[in-house]
């Protein structure tokens, strides 16, 4: 249903998964990738920016979002 349908989209999508120690956090709180290293380790691979500037805001969103979810379910739910 997700799978990248071009070229470009399965380039993003390798680029998102050797950014797993790319992330900005927070105590208790992922709040995305560092993007500058994201820019970078794009450059390298070959990817094209336009498609980089496109999907991975989007891939991130979805990605914080879940991450989040998961620490809040290992540690029992949020408070306050």
């Amino acid at each position: 249903m997700n799978r990248p349908e071009t070229p470009e989209g399965w380039q993003v999508w390798d680029l998102v998964g050797r950014l797993g120690g790319q992330l900005r956090v927070l105590p208790g709180a992922v709040i995305g990738w560092d993007m500058s290293a994201a820019l970078v380790l794009a450059g390298a691979l070959g990817v094209p920016p336009l498609a980089m500037a496109e999907l991975l805001p989007v891939i991130e969103a979805v990605m914080v979002t879940k991450l989040n979810e998961q620490m809040d379910h290992s540690h029992g739910g949020k408070t306050g």
